[in-house]
């Protein structure tokens, strides 16, 4: 979502950074590209001015041009701004007699329908409550029919359709039988408008009167950009919002929505929409998200991600083979899947801090690339061989590769790679089994000189390069140390 404004704020403070010292003019001039920076990834004037008016006084001032490295005080100076211009952090509001109603507003095709299962989802898996949906969209075809098919789906509760029922009936209906049926939360979804109109406003007014929620969250659609501000203050405007959710921030906007809505409307940001699956929910957290504009990373992130993903069983055997040095094709297979239930290797690239870079470039190098579907074929090739072969790769000569390539929809040339990925995965092994993690980072030759590599290696979207930055050593994806200190992986 917030890639070119990412690499236009990079690029400024690239700049800075490089520079001993900083006049003033260098100051107004790369806040002037700030500026600019900001209005292109369409953030609303009001809200740059403001954030400029925060940044200005601290960037110009003493404390900054006589600091040992100025550039990277300005650079912290814009990231506490922009922690401020998103907002605070704003729990969802539960806290009242059960059962609690959460109302779901937002224009026709912002999301609303499955943004209410997403968030039901994140209600019963994360927080442990009974959640009741109900669909109050009379307008839509089949409305209805799509939210008790995601409750089915999700094995979630949804109030029984009766047909010719207004709106706010329904929302009577509903909050009676979640009180008869012990719910904790019930999840009223409305109906939408291609645009807010009087009929539309005054259908959510005397919605939120008869269900009295202790949430009106508004589902709004991130690549509309300002439109998305806009939307967020008509409907403030006639009923009590109490939280944004911004969907489709997985997408390819310039994220202005998110960078504006807070100050425009007052509303705080709960939750964020990151994809299609019922999963794809996360919530808002403003600094998180400015250390990802800024090329931070988000080390936090990485292990949630980790943990909800990483089968605990798997990854400790997997890592006792690998103390003694060994790694079969078999487990580098498990390694591919990891990395593709995490986001794939870009992804978690750019979770990592000051990987941002290397994430891009490595995205342009090589052809297996580093994307979910170059995963998809390794693991592809690998399921393609016979257990003989993924005990034994030597017995992969020219004819065998070339049914495994047949068998996956691939090429030689990738099952050679796939190979040699697994040969310097084995060797790295090899290595922890003899000697512990000094004999292989040692084995990693000076290509790390104490951080990170300036730059990739040819080979990139190979695992081993993973263990250049942390990864791979586990067998679940992340270094165990890593996991111990911020919570390990429940079993599944």
């Amino acid at each position: 979502m917030f890639e070119t404004l990412s690499d236009n704020l990079g690029s400024i403070f690239d700049r800075l950074t490089r520079r001993g010292a900083l006049s003033e003019k260098d100051v107004e001039t790369a806040l002037s590209d700030i500026r600019n920076a900001l209005l292109e990834a369409d953030v609303a004037l009001p809200a740059v001015r403001s954030f400029l008016d925060v940044v200005r006084p601290r960037a110009v001032g003493a404390e900054v041009l006589k600091s040992v490295s100025p550039g990277q005080q300005v650079v912290k100076i814009v990231n506490d701004a922009l922690v401020d211009m998103l907002g605070e952090a704003a729990p969802i509001k539960l806290d009242v007699a059960p059962p609690a109603a959460i109302m779901m507003v937002g224009l026709q095709g912002s999301g609303k329908t499955t943004s209410t299962a997403k968030l039901a989802r994140h209600l019963r898996d994360k927080e442990g409550r009974k959640v009741l949906m109900a669909s109050l969209d009379t307008q839509r075809p089949a409305a209805m029919q799509q939210l008790q098919v995601l409750g089915e789906n999700l094995n979630i509760e949804t109030l029984p359709i009766v047909e010719g029922q207004r709106a706010v009936d329904i929302a009577g209906r509903a909050m009676q039988a979640a009180r008869l049926g012990g719910f904790d939360v019930v999840m009223l979804d409305t109906a939408g408008r291609s645009n807010a109109d009087e009929a539309l406003m005054a259908e959510m007014a005397a919605i939120e009167k008869a269900a009295k929620p202790s949430e009106v969250m508004l589902v709004a659609d991130s690549l509309t950009g300002q439109e998305a501000v806009n939307i967020a203050a008509q409907f403030a405007a006639r009923v009590t919002l109490t939280g944004v959710m911004l969907t489709r921030m997985d997408g390819d906007g310039r994220g202005g929505a998110a960078l504006s809505i807070r100050h425009v409307t007052g509303v705080p940001i709960k939750f964020l929409g990151i994809g299609e699956a019922t999963d794809k929910l996360e919530i808002f957290d403003p600094a998180r998200l400015a250390n990802r504009i800024l090329g931070m990373g988000d080390i936090v992130g990485l292990v949630e991600k980790a943990a909800e993903t990483i089968d605990a069983e798997k990854a400790e055997k997997m890592a006792a083979r690998m103390k003694k040095g060994l790694f079969t094709l078999e487990d580098l297979a498990e390694q591919l899947k990891q990395m593709q239930r995490m986001g794939g290797m870009a992804g978690v690239m750019g979770l990592i801090p000051g990987m941002g870079k290397l994430k891009k470039q490595a995205a342009q190098m090589g052809e297996m690339g580093m994307d979910d579907k170059a995963l998809k074929r390794q693991a592809a090739i690998v399921s393609s061989m016979t257990q003989a072969e993924k005990d034994n790769p030597k017995l992969l000569n020219a004819s065998r590769k070339k049914r495994v390539a047949a068998g996956s929809g691939t090429s030689v040339q990738e099952v050679n790679r796939v190979l040699k990925m697994h040969r310097q995965m084995a060797d790295m092994m090899k290595k922890l089994g003899k000697g512990g993690m000094k004999n292989l980072m040692g084995g990693l030759g000076g290509g790390l000189g104490g951080g990170l590599p300036g730059e990739l290696p040819k080979d990139i979207g190979q695992m081993p390069d993973l263990g250049k930055i942390g990864l791979g050593q586990s067998g679940g994806g992340l270094p165990p140390d890593l996991l111990k200190g911020l919570g390990a992986p429940k079993k599944k």
